[in-house]
């Protein structure tokens, strides 16, 4: 199987703009941002996305995340953040190895190339959908 991009940027291939390392999970800069600031973290470990990560890489990632997020709206005085995270290519993912984007949020969209826009139109259920959809996900736990 062929590395992904972000295997060649652990092997050190590929250069990046470290932001963060420990053992089990390394942060770089987005060469593509969408915010000044936008970070990529990544387990070292190979999960192609959500549906392969084990939970101890999960842990590991989520204890990273407020430490990434946290020094990247301090650096830039960002005014919030977002973190997502995509999983497989009808979602958005274009690079099948696990990662989360950390992205800072700004008032002033033009001093920080703040270009993302998160649409989310609310839909209204009633109470069996709710509970249709509740013991569908529920029996899959």
């Amino acid at each position: 199987m062929e590395k992904t991009i972000f295997e060649k940027v652990l092997d050190k291939e590929i250069p990046s703009y470290k932001i963060y390392e420990d053992d089990n999970v390394y942060a770089f800069l987005d060469v593509f941002p969408i915010a000044k600031g936008h970070t990529l973290i990544i387990p070292k470990k190979h999960c192609r996305n959500i549906f392969d990560c084990d939970e101890e890489t999960a842990a590991n990632l989520g204890k990273s995340l407020p430490k990434i997020a946290n020094a990247v709206k301090k650096a830039f005085n960002a005014d919030g953040i977002n973190i997502f995270q995509n999983n497989e290519e009808y979602a958005g993912q274009s690079v099948f190895h696990l990662h989360f984007h950390v992205v800072p949020r700004y008032k002033d969209t033009s001093a920080n190339f703040d270009n993302l826009e998160v649409k989310w139109p609310p839909q209204k259920l009633s109470e069996k959908d709710f509970l249709e959809i509740q013991e569908n996900i529920t029996k899959n736990l």
